[in-house]
């Protein structure tokens, strides 16, 4: 740290991270002039990645300025009563580091897009929720089925902390049933008293048992019912990359499975190879999505990309990997990324084939990813 500070004193260039002899990482930002986030990673053999701590910086970065307002962050006038302010930071701070427990599979803290649910009956709690923001005088609203995004307004969607940094603002969280939570951001007013005992039993209420149907398609997977993956894929992720909205899928048991077809590994395993894979993708071949807390770097902001492929003189738009326990297919698109895990039985020449699958052959699923991924 203080041949970092030396440096960025004198305006040399220094990197922004390191290993130490014990193989624990450690990365460092400076954001607006003001203030030096550091991550460290411990030295076990599931050592988080580089990519991940620089995406923890920057979430963490993102959850003050909404929370606290960029002005407060920068414009430092009182350390002690910053201290007692970025409390209130600490427990969705505490998520991002939890990283949403490892068998639930949630992706966005890695890839900077929304982890969606795709509802089979959206119109009419997409309905109860624009009602709901509206009388909550905000444009601001999601409907969150355990933990993913099932809806949303249109101005959440676009919705991010630097769009407004000089403004604080507050989260309105309302369990409206086990793992099924209203979120609404807004200024000031309403009180919260308001719209907890007058607003969320009007708008709610009268839609509960589709809320219940959501989250029993929920307990099975973010696709909805009429969508089937092939018995070989073990683990799925779609990214729409105009959107920044993904949709990540883990099959708990085979479907159609051939008698000879082994079990899976536990979800938890799969979700930790889609992780590994997503940031093999993209740390060699594939574009990240990044978002604008990486533009208020004043380190200096680095390639993510491995030295080897930063000579390429095209943009790769396909990718594999084959490891011990599974075959790992990714596909780029100007619109949309695929990661899929496959069993080792599936050839690895038809991997190209299966990807393209996954996007092309099953209509009604592109039909549904179309209502929360806009495809």
């Amino acid at each position: 740290m203080g041949v970092h500070m030396f440096s960025g004193r004198a305006g040399c260039p220094c990197m922004s991270s390191c290993e130490t002899e014990r193989g624990s990482r450690v990365v460092w930002r400076v954001f607006q002039d003001s203030l030096m986030l550091i991550a460290v990673s411990g030295s076990s053999s599931n050592a988080v990645s580089e990519l991940h701590l620089r995406r923890l910086l920057e979430n963490t970065w993102n959850c003050m300025v909404l929370v606290l307002g960029q002005d407060e962050l920068v414009n430092m006038r009182n350390v002690e009563r910053l201290k007692r302010e970025l409390r209130s930071c600490y427990r969705l701070i505490d998520r991002f580091l939890e990283r949403g427990g490892e068998d639930q599979g949630f992706m966005g803290d890695l890839t900077h897009c929304a982890d969606c649910l795709l509802p089979s009956q959206p119109g009419i709690l997409q309905q109860a929720l624009d009602s709901f923001t509206q009388a909550a005088d905000s444009e601001f609203g999601c409907l969150l089925i355990r933990g993913r995004v099932a809806l949303a307004t249109e101005k959440w969607w676009r919705l991010l902390p630097l769009r407004s940094p000089t403004v604080a603002h507050r989260l309105l969280c309302f369990q409206l049933l086990p793992s099924a939570v209203v979120c609404v951001l807004c200024g000031p007013s309403p009180s919260l008293h308001h719209v907890e005992s007058e607003l969320v039993g009007s708008f709610w209420s009268p839609v509960v048992e589709t809320l219940r149907g959501c989250l029993e398609q929920a307990e099975r997977s973010p696709l909805p019912p009429s969508v089937s993956l092939r018995w070989d894929v073990q683990a799925l992720l779609l990214i729409n990359r105009e959107s920044r909205r993904s949709v990540v899928a883990c099959p708990r048991a085979r479907s159609r499975t051939p008698s000879e077809a082994p079990p899976h590994s536990s979800p938890a395993r799969r979700w930790e190879l889609l992780r590994h894979f997503y940031t093999f993708a993209v740390t060699r071949y594939f574009t990240s999505e990044e978002t604008p807390a990486s533009s208020t770097s004043t380190t200096g902001h680095e390639s993510l990309h491995e030295e080897f492929s930063r000579g390429f003189t095209h943009q790769p738009v396909q990718c594999y990997l084959v490891t011990d326990e599974c075959k790992c297919y990714g596909l780029q698109t100007p619109q949309y990324q695929l990661y899929l895990l496959t069993d080792l039985s599936v050839p690895t020449f038809a991997l190209r084939s299966d990807g393209s699958a996954g996007l092309s052959v099953y209509p009604m699923f592109m039909c549904d990813v179309k209502l929360v991924l806009g495809f």
